[in-house]
C-alpha cells in the first residue's frame, strides 16, 4: 500500500468518526407515548334482507311463482320513500329423488327450488319497521342489522380522534412538565379501529315489526387510538 493510499483511507475514517459524533451530538432523549379517544354514534340506519322461496315440478313454473311474489313486494314497498329496496341474489336448485326410494342408481330431478332476496335500508327506522311487518306476510326476514350511517360515523371517527389527540397533547405535557423539559413531536400515529360492529336483530326483531313496536336502535362505541414519539429538548 502507498503513502496517497494511506492517506486517503485516514481521511475516510476520519470523517466517518466526525459524522457518527456529530450525529451523536444532536440525538436527543425520546419518549413513546399512547392515548385514546371515544365517542358514541348513534345506530341510525338499519338494513334488512327480505326473501322468499318456493318450489314447483318445473323451472318456467317456480320462476313465475316467485317473481309475482316479488313484484308484489316491491310494488308494497314504493309507499315508502324513505326506504331503499333492491332486488338481491336469486337462487334456483333442482330437488333429486331419493335413490333407496326409486330404486334407481342415480338420483332423478322431482322438481326445483328458487329463492329471491330484497334488501331494505334505511335511516327512518320506524317506516322500514311498518314495511317488514306488511312484507312479513308473504315474504321472510332474514336478519335486521342496526348501525351507524356513514355521515354519523364519520362525525364520531372525527370526535374521537380529536378527544384522542388532546389526551396526547396532555400525556405529553405531563411527562415533560414532570421532568422540567420541554418537548417537540417527532411521530405520530393515528388508528381508527374500523367500523363498528353492526347490531343483530333475527326472529325476535320480525315479529316486533309485525306487532308495530318502536325499535329501540341503540348506540356504537368509536375508538381511535394515538401514539408516537416526542423528543426532549431544553
Amino acid at each position: 500500500m502507498n503513502r496517497s493510499d494511506r492517506w486517503r483511507r485516514a481521511t475516510i475514517a476520519l470523517l466517518a468518526t466526525f459524522t457518527f459524533n456529530t450525529y451523536a451530538a444532536d440525538a436527543l432523549p425520546t419518549i413513546e407515548l399512547s392515548a385514546q379517544g371515544t365517542a358514541v354514534a348513534v345506530n341510525d340506519l338499519a338494513r334488512a334482507d327480505a326473501y322468499f322461496e318456493a318450489q314447483a315440478d318445473e323451472p318456467a313454473a317456480v320462476a313465475q311463482k316467485v317473481n309475482q311474489v316479488i313484484a308484489a313486494a316491491l310494488s308494497t314497498a314504493k309507499a315508502y320513500s324513505t326506504v331503499s329496496v333492491k332486488t338481491g341474489s336469486t337462487s334456483t336448485w333442482p330437488i333429486y329423488s331419493n335413490p333407496s326410494s326409486s330404486g334407481r342408481s342415480n338420483p332423478a330431478i322431482t322438481g326445483w327450488r328458487m329463492r329471491s332476496q330484497l334488501a331494505l335500508e334505511s335511516t327512518d327506522i320506524a317506516a322500514l319497521s311498518r314495511l317488514i311487518g306488511e312484507l312479513q306476510s308473504t315474504l321472510a326476514i332474514g336478519n335486521l342489522q342496526l348501525m351507524p350511517a356513514p355521515a354519523t360515523l364519520r362525525a364520531a371517527n372525527d370526535e374521537a380522534t380529536r378527544e384522542a389527540l388532546k389526551a396526547f397533547e396532555a400525556r405529553a405535557r405531563l411527562v415533560t412538565e414532570t421532568l422540567g423539559r420541554k418537548y417537540r413531536l417527532k411521530a405520530l400515529n393515528i388508528n381508527e379501529q374500523g367500523n363498528p360492529m353492526p347490531m343483530f336483530r333475527g326472529a325476535a326483531m320480525a315479529e316486533m315489526a309485525v306487532k308495530a313496536a318502536p325499535v329501540e336502535a341503540g348506540d356504537s362505541t368509536i375508538s381511535v387510538h394515538v401514539n408516537g414519539t416526542i423528543e426532549l429538548i431544553d
